[in-house]
């Protein structure tokens, strides 16, 4: 298959995160790539929901996971009988893909698609085949999706700026430095290189210049210096879940970056396709505690004292009055007037 000069520019952790195959799904390892590519080979849910706990995906990218994952789990219910069986395996795989990363929606999201009136599609001969045609109409309109979060973004970013990031903010931050190319504006970026696992480092840092953009990695602890300097003109991040009452729910760390930005009269700006209805504060959000252990080290490498412990918190909860904007795929918005526009 021949990409489209569009597809050809998208960087490849984008392109290529989550490859659905006849026999299986191929998810690009992210807690290695750009420094090696490869692919982990699930065959089974179960594969999927293990390879998403161990960090192989992240970001967005459980999103596309989750859905290859229920196709795997549509091929071998075809085969079972009576169609409460086939019901059964199906529940099954969601809700084990649903206790894989909490914190997230997007597995709650891409499930719930890829469930929605499963019951009448378990009798159809060509069940697991029509549920795929379905999962690759939802990756095409959460892509969509994704390029209106980052138009609506793109509004903040001024020629010559230099945008600072956190974590791996997936296609909304690369698309809204996309839409500001579009518009002749050529941004520069910092990405903070994001312990333990890099992303900023890795991701980001390469998916920025895939594009042909200035990058710059800095240390997580370099970034108020940087913005005391005037090195920042604006700090954008995805949010891994935005509350109704205009939290900002992100990669641990967000909360320091914000304050620092709030002290500089530096704009924080958070992307989100839509803020979770079901989440009115941060008390509904569960924030996933992940291995102590991973924070004594970094990409398997020990990096800490063997008499320490560590401690990790995933993300982090940045109040809305740290937050000047959260842009989503309905227009910007003031993190106060969320509950009025989403409720």
């Amino acid at each position: 298959m021949t990409m489209s000069d569009s597809e050809s520019r998208t960087p490849t952790v984008i392109r290529m995160s989550v490859v659905l195959e006849a026999d299986c799904v191929r998810i690009l390892d992210r807690r290695t790539f750009p420094l090696s590519t490869s692919y982990v080979v699930c065959r089974t849910c179960e594969d999927v929901a293990v390879a998403i706990e161990d960090m192989v995906t992240q970001s967005n990218g459980p999103f596309f996971a989750a859905g290859a994952a229920m196709i795997l789990a549509a091929r071998e219910a075809q085969g079972l009988a009576p169609i409460d069986s086939r019901l059964s395996h199906m529940n099954a795989a969601r809700d084990r893909l649903l206790h894989t990363r909490p914190t997230n929606n997007n597995i709650r999201d891409a499930v719930a698609k890829m469930m929605d009136g499963v019951a009448e599609l378990a009798g159809e001969q060509d069940f697991a085949a029509r549920l795929e045609g379905r999962m690759r109409e939802t990756w095409g309109w959460r892509r969509a999706r994704g390029r209106l979060v980052g138009e609506r973004a793109a509004a903040f970013i001024k020629d010559g700026d230099t945008v600072l990031t956190h974590c791996w903010a997936e296609s909304s931050f690369i698309e809204a430095l996309a839409a500001a190319a579009r518009q002749g504006r050529r941004p520069s970026v910092i990405c903070t290189e994001t312990r333990p696992y890099l992303q900023g480092a890795r991701l980001t840092a390469h998916s920025v210049a895939e594009m042909g953009l200035d990058v710059t990695v800095i240390t997580d602890n370099m970034a108020a210096h940087a913005m005391a300097c005037g090195k920042v003109s604006c700090l954008m991040t995805a949010a891994d879940r935005v509350t109704l009452s205009g939290h900002v729910i992100n990669k641990i760390g967000t909360l320091q970056l914000a304050i620092a930005a709030r002290h500089f009269a530096i704009p924080f700006v958070a992307l989100v396709q839509a803020p979770d209805r079901l989440a009115r504060t941060p008390a509904d959000v569960p924030i996933e505690e992940r291995d102590s252990r991973e924070v004594l080290t970094c990409l398997g490498i020990p990096t800490a004292s063997p008499l320490a412990r560590g401690w990790y918190p995933a993300f982090d909860v940045t109040p809305p009055e740290f937050v000047s904007a959260v842009a989503t795929c309905d227009g910007v918005f003031a993190p106060v007037h969320l509950r009025a526009a989403y409720a």
